[in-house]
């Protein structure tokens, strides 16, 4: 099963309720996103990590990847007002990220996973566009009940999602709880 994200509700994606539990910047650092880093936010919404994500890796390539026209257009609206030049805005399909073959080292995919229908073709999509010994971070619900977030059973637990990527040649090196309401994990590509 699935929830897809309801698009009217895009305040959500930047509140002072994330901002305390999910703090961009604290969270990219936590993952691992270094400066000499090329970097894509899969399903980047508003672009709540990519421009901190952007700035924290100066000159290099950031991807701001999503479906959403509406989503991306409000990215740029903020990009601009940030004075952020390196981020290449790219409206994606739902199973064609449309950049090139391992043009990122970090990937990043922020409570994405649990709305997809094929999750295993999504991430074998995503690992298209990671260089091999790149990383890719997921941040996720943790499959409990809480106050806010999607319907438990809509949620993929964290084994679950480890279990996918190892399949297609990740190795997960990191496991991050944030706020007892999402989970962390950061996978290496290996091949």
């Amino acid at each position: 099963m699935i929830h897809k994200f309801d698009q009217k509700n895009k305040q959500k994606l930047d509140n002072e309720w994330r901002r305390e539990n999910l703090p961009p910047v604290e969270t990219l650092k936590n993952l691992g996103l270094k400066e000499t880093d090329s970097f894509a936010d899969i399903g980047c919404g508003i672009g709540y990590f990519t421009i901190p994500a952007a700035k924290m890796i100066g000159n290099n390539n950031a991807y701001a990847l999503d479906t959403s026209p509406e989503m991306l257009e409000e990215l740029e609206l903020r990009s601009k007002a940030a004075g952020i030049k390196n981020i290449e805005i790219v409206k994606t399909q739902d199973l064609d990220l449309m950049i090139p073959d391992a043009s990122v080292s970090f990937g990043l995919m922020v409570n994405v996973i649990h709305e997809i229908v094929d999750k295993n073709q999504f991430l074998e999509e995503s690992s298209r566009i990671i260089r091999p010994g790149g990383k890719l971070a997921i941040v996720d619900w943790e499959k409990a009940e809480t106050k806010t977030g999607p319907p438990i059973d809509h949620r993929i637990g964290s084994d679950e999602v480890k279990t996918m990527l190892a399949e297609i040649g990740f190795e997960c090196q990191e496991m991050i709880n944030i706020a007892e309401t999402f989970y962390g994990l950061v996978f290496v590509k290996n091949n």
